[in-house]
């Protein structure tokens, strides 16, 4: 089976809030929005926020069964894009999770959470490059 995710959507509070920070604070363009969920296209899939009874709705789960322990990540093309970033997630309704510190592996990396406390690591990598695209490709 071919590895691949399509779209990874993340339930949240308040459209308008999560729009702010995904929209004005990483600076992505919707593609698609209504009522309940906004889309993003990004370099092979989509993320979608939805409003969270909805997706509670629509799969059928009775209650919100989030675990703190995950984290999405965007890795960034420099190390002096670490900072300036999180500080403008932070303006647009970010929490610091963890400050920008260097990992022992290298580089430069700090967590976010969105205004409906998804964590996102914020990294530069200097082993892992990204194409044009954007596209990441792991490496040690």
């Amino acid at each position: 089976m071919q590895q691949q995710i399509s779209i990874i959507t993340l339930g949240i509070k308040d459209l308008c809030r999560s729009r702010n920070f995904y929209a004005n604070g990483f600076g992505w363009v919707p593609i698609f929005e209504n009522a309940e969920i906004i889309f993003y296209q990004m370099n092979g899939l989509v993320l979608g926020t939805w409003l969270e009874d909805a997706l509670l709705t629509d799969m059928k789960r009775p209650a919100p069964t989030a675990s703190s322990a995950s984290s999405l990540a965007h890795n960034v093309p420099k190390i002096d894009d670490v900072k300036p970033l999180m500080a403008r997630l932070i303006d647009h309704g970010g929490k610091v999770l963890r400050p920008a510190d260097a990992p022992p592996y290298g580089g430069l990396r700090g967590y976010i959470a969105d205004p409906d406390g998804h964590a996102w690591e914020i990294a530069w990598n200097p082993a892992w490059a990204i194409d044009d695209k954007g596209h990441v490709t792991f490496g040690l």
